[in-house]
């Protein structure tokens, strides 16, 4: 089975400590026995209201959060991430070129030729310009500077990414355009994604499968079409309500 999935998350329970510096504070459990498994080539949604655990979950797998007891299983490489706002994630003081170089540089396996290389193949799979590389974050537009991210996630050549509201602070033309370029993406790279977003409408657009969650739970999933067409829990209701 594993040769299907790329992640299988099982029965994870994690939080974080509240409290200053030394974590004297009490113990705040975020996910509560949460299951899921990422199947190669899809894109798995994960929906919920703000406050209900989406981000701390994409931490967990990245590894930032340890989990309390369960167990999240990796069968490709760590993933990378594409974030919410790529202006807060994009060094302000450097060019794209730059920005998209320095991870080859850590990689360290590459000479200047071969970054610059890559670089410009990547930058080419964004459907960026080359001009882009010698502008820094603040010169560009906020769906270039989304590509730019995008990018950024691909150059160590991830099968899974994690998608955070990836489009949420760009207008609905630039929405579609960035929806529709990380489909390309997946049938080019033969990637994975879990894509986070409180947008049902956008989950409806991209995904295959949806997770449901509520206060740190998983209380629905299934395909796009049994989620919207079907809904089970009355939590997967109200937001469909609410997103009419």
């Amino acid at each position: 089975m594993s040769d299907d999935l790329v992640l299988d998350f099982r029965h994870v329970t994690s939080g974080y400590r509240t409290g200053g510096a030394f974590r004297a504070g009490g113990y705040q459990e975020v996910l509560h026995d949460v299951t899921f498994s990422v199947r190669h080539g899809e894109i798995l949604g994960l929906v919920g209201e703000s406050g209900t655990g989406k981000s701390t979950l994409a931490r967990t797998i990245l590894g930032i959060v340890k989990p309390d007891s369960g167990e999240v299983i990796h069968f490709t490489k760590r993933p990378q991430m594409i974030f919410q706002d790529p202006y807060s994630s994009l060094n302000p003081a450097y060019t794209v070129g730059w920005i998209l170089e320095e991870p080859l540089r850590i990689f360290g396996k590459y000479d200047a030729a071969e970054r610059k290389r890559r670089v410009r193949e990547m930058l080419g799979r964004v459907e960026l310009p080359e001009e882009c590389l010698s502008a820094k974050p603040a010169e560009l537009s906020g769906g270039q500077r989304q590509r730019v991210s995008i990018a950024v996630a691909l150059l160590q050549r991830p099968r899974f990414l994690i998608a955070d509201e990836p489009v949420s602070a760009l207008d609905v033309t630039i929405q579609a355009q960035i929806l529709k370029l990380l489909k390309n993406l997946r049938s080019e790279l033969d990637l994975s994604y879990l894509f986070i977003s409180h947008d049902l409408n956008v989950v409806y657009q991209l995904c295959d499968r949806v997770l449901v969650m509520q206060h740190g739970r998983i209380v629905e999933q299934g395909t796009v079409d049994e989620i919207f067409d079907h809904p089970q829990a009355d939590y997967t209701r109200q937001l469909l309500a609410a997103a009419e």
